[in-house]
Formats: structure tokens, sequence, C-alpha cells
């Protein structure tokens, strides 16, 4: 078990090596005390090849369901690739 600060601020890395941000939070499903969600703020390489742009204050964050970490360790590592990446819905209540 890992204490959820811990998990904030980590890289987050796709399946194929790309480093595409930082966890900066998550959703937590009240009923169950459950996480559904991590949410990563992008750096500028993934909002370029995602096709965002970055604001001039403040950053691009996409939501990613718990489903999409493979493993958490130095950095927390997708099991989805870039390409996965850009077909997963955004997030919804």
């Amino acid at each position: 078990m890992v204490e959820i600060g811990r998990l904030f601020w980590k890289r987050v890395v796709t399946a194929d090596d790309f480093v595409i941000g930082e966890i900066e939070s998550a959703e937590l499903d009240m009923d169950t005390w459950q996480l559904k969600s991590f949410y990563v703020s992008l750096n500028d390489e993934a909002n370029k090849k995602m096709g965002f742009d970055r604001p001039y204050f403040g950053k691009i964050f996409v939501c990613l369901p718990v489903s999409t970490i493979k493993e958490v360790g130095d950095s927390a590592v997708l099991n989805k690739t870039f390409a996965e990446l850009r077909e997963i819905k955004e997030c919804k209540k």
C-alpha cells in the first residue's frame, strides 16, 4: 500500500517510454473510498504532441483512470502507449 501523498509530483511515463508530465491530484470515490482517477499536468512536449496550446499561466491537465497505471516506483508507468493514451476519453462524472 502507498500513502496517496507519495504519488503526487511523480513523473508519468507511457508504456513506450514517453514522459507526459506529473501526477498533480487524484479523484476519490467517497462511497467506496477507492481512487478513481489521477490528474496529470502535461509537460510542454506532451502538450504539443496532443495538440494543446499551453496557457501562459497554468497547465493543461488530463484525467487518467486508475486502470491505466501499470506500476508506481520512482515514476508512475502507464500500461498505454502515447498513441493509445490519446484515445482515452476524458473522465466523466
